[in-house]
Order: C-alpha cells, then sequence, then structure tokens
C-alpha cells in the first residue's frame, strides 16, 4: 500500500510517496520553503504544490507542529497564529483534491520508529524527541501512542524546554552540535526524572548529527538516535493516511 506523506515544519515542507509497509520512500523527497507567513492558505497552497510534483491522486498525510484533534488545529507555537481552529484535514484535502489526514508531527515521527524503526519492538515507554526548529515529543507505551504530549512546552528553569533545548535555541546561541551537550542533557534529565521511559529515541533534524553530541549526554535511560532520521515524519504520516497507525480522523 501506498501513500503520500508531507511533513510540514517551521522551516521547510517536504514530501514523497512512501511504501507503508516498508517505509521506503518511493521517490526523492521534494522540499519547499515553508511561506513566511505560514498562514493556512499559503502552506496549503505548498501542500498542493508537493502532491502536483507527484501527480499524486490517492490518500495523503500531513504531520504539523500542533496538537491535532480529528484533523483539527488547536495550537500554532512555531507557524502562523491563524492555524489555530483551523479544519486542517479539510483545508488541505480541497487543496489537493485528496483525503488527507493530519496528525502532530512528532507524534508521526514516533509512529514511523516504533513501526519500522528505533523503537520497533520496545514494549515498555519510549520517548521521542525530535530536536529541530521547535522541540516535539510522542510517548508511547506498549506500542501505543498517547498523543500531542507536547512537552517541548514543558517549563523548566525558568523556560521552555524548547526555548532551551531545540536547534533554534543551539543556532541563536551560535553553538556548534558539539557544544549543544548541556542544554540537550538538562532536557532530558528534566522528562526523564518525570517520566522514567525506557528508551529516548532522538528525532528530527537533530538525529542527522547524534554522533556529534550524544557522548555527553549522561542520562540513565538509554538513547538512540531516530533510524529513520528526518524522513521519520514523511513515512509515519503516510502510515497514519493509510490506517497502519491506528490513527484516525
Amino acid at each position: 500500500m501506498e501513500a503520500l506523506g508531507i511533513d510540514i515544519g517551521g522551516s521547510g515542507i517536504k514530501g514523497a510517496p512512501v511504501d507503508v509497509g516498508t517505509g521506503e520512500l518511493l521517490a526523492e523527497r521534494h522540499r519547499i520553503v515553508t511561506p513566511d507567513p505560514s498562514t493556512p492558505k499559503a502552506v496549503a497552497r505548498v501542500v498542493a504544490e508537493i502532491s502536483r510534483h507527484f501527480d499524486w491522486s490517492g490518500p495523503i498525510g500531513c504531520t504539523f507542529p500542533a496538537v491535532v484533534k480529528a484533523g483539527i488545529t488547536y495550537t500554532a507555537a512555531n507557524v502562523d497564529k491563524g492555524w489555530i481552529g483551523t479544519d486542517a484535514a479539510g483545508l488541505l484535502g480541497e487543496a489537493t483534491g485528496c483525503e488527507v489526514t493530519v496528525l502532530n508531527d512528532a507524534d508521526a515521527a514516533g509512529i514511523a520508529e516504533m513501526a519500522i524503526g528505533a523503537g520497533k519492538g520496545e514494549t515498555g515507554l519510549v520517548f521521542v524527541l525530535t530536536v529541530g526548529t521547535g522541540l516535539g515529543t510522542a510517548l508511547f507505551m506498549g506500542g501505543i501512542l498517547v498523543p500531542n504530549t507536547e512537552l517541548g512546552h514543558l517549563e523548566y528553569d525558568g523556560n521552555e524546554a524548547e526555548e532551551q533545548a531545540s536547534d533554534r535555541a543551539r543556532r541563536r546561541e551560535g553553538r556548534k552540535w558539539s557544544q549543544w551537550t548541556a542544554p540537550l542533557d538538562r532536557c532530558l534529565q528534566v522528562y526523564e526524572d518525570l517520566f522514567w521511559p525506557d528508551l529516548f529515541i532522538i528525532g528530527g533534524g537533530g538525529s542527522k548529527k547524534f554522533d556529534k553530541f550524544v557522548s555527553g549526554l549522561k542520562r540513565r535511560t538509554p538513547i538512540v538516535a531516530a533510524q529513520l532520521m528526518n524522513e521519520a515524519g514523511i513515512v509515519g504520516a503516510a502510515m497514519a493516511a493509510t490506517g497502519m497507525a491506528g490513527v484516525r480522523e
């Protein structure tokens, strides 16, 4: 079974058709810079452009950096505030002419990792952290997703987690990835002390630089890089669109 997976992020929107059984991308992913401002109509036009790029007519799964329930986006931390309360599934479906499933971006990445990546076969509490423009989180217990956790907005040490440990925060402070171990380790410590996970999976853009900072992470919980790296969102979105992830509108 195939579906088009599209990952909507704060800096870029990328997509590719996916074999949802294997997680294989069936074509080179197509990426377009996220519009500024990232209004619903502007983003919908980009999603439609990606769909046309692949001449797509089947199911589409889209990630979104927000709380998403029944296709409606309820928050907008790193995108235009016009998304709050928007029927994203309906809007993107109208723009593409296809049936569209929308889900939280970190949840989508976690779904893919649990199905065919670093979390496959894990039966305990798995905490997925996507390090990018923002800081996304996904929790799985016994392989089952607890959706829309949004723990990147958890406050500690006087500020939100993503204002301290995201890639945007790293770039703002002008640090290399090898110099980013302390902020990220502190963030993981807070999550570790609250949830006592059995495994941390680091995904998002940060997964590509995992070897540059992993040695400085001193947690008691095992920490691994996402095997699908920055493509996990695309794959998880496609899985959700076909019902393989147990996600329904």
